[in-house]
């Protein structure tokens, strides 16, 4: 990266593909960071650079880099492999790390099971410039699109109509909206609007509340 084009980053802020760091803080909050990247579209982890914009550098850029390594290697599930860029600013070290869309998802915080637990696995998604929980939902799908497990020869039952009449009239859904929409079980309202994006007839969203919604595909 050139000293241009961090100028221009920092100058845009923080947001869906980019986050500002002070200095590294510890493993756990910057594997959140990284996994939310990996999991969604990937992004950049500027290290020496304030929350406000400010250009602060880090402490060392050698110290810097191995503690990232070391995040990436040991505290997420799969690893991920780090890019990283060393750049001087002003007379400040700045450490920026590129996190490439995974196209193994979904990754966690490493919690040594054999297999992905989803109702204590700890993985988040990108949201705007927040790193969110992902849902049960999110998770779900992120196996099935890593796996390219689409569905075809899809029956579209009552339910599924229901979702469709909603959406003509609403734009977007929600699991708790399809369950009392079609007086179901929350279990049952999440399987069915799944499918339904696994089948690439709806699309799955994260709001900036941190719950999901769902609305036409394409």
């Amino acid at each position: 990266m050139k000293h241009r084009q961090l100028v221009n980053i920092i100058d845009i802020g923080e947001n869906l593909y980019i986050e500002f760091k002070q200095r590294f803080s510890s493993h756990e909050k910057i594997a959140k960071e990284i996994i939310a990247f990996a999991n969604t579209s990937g992004g950049k982890i500027i290290f020496g650079v304030n929350d406000n914009k400010s250009v602060c550098g880090v402490y060392s850029e050698k110290e810097t880099a191995e503690l990232i390594q070391e995040t990436c290697k040991n505290f997420i599930e799969p690893p991920v492999e780090p890019l990283l860029e060393f750049l001087e600013f002003d007379g400040k070290e700045i450490v920026i790390l590129t996190v490439e869309a995974s196209d193994n998802k979904p990754h966690r915080i490493q919690d040594y099971e054999k297999s992905l637990d989803i109702r204590n696995a700890q993985v988040f998604v990108r949201i705007a410039d927040k790193s969110v929980h992902a849902s049960k939902e999110m998770i779900k799908i992120l196996q099935a699109r890593a796996t390219q497990t689409g569905l075809t020869n899809y029956e579209v039952g009552k339910n599924e109509k229901l979702v469709f009449e909603y959406l003509d009239e609403h734009e977007t859904i929600t699991v708790k909206q399809l369950g009392e929409l079609a007086n179901i079980s929350r279990r049952r309202a999440s399987r069915t609007l799944i499918k339904l994006v696994r089948a690439q007839l709806l699309n799955i969203h994260t709001g900036n509340s941190g719950e999901d919604f769902f609305t036409y595909a394409g």
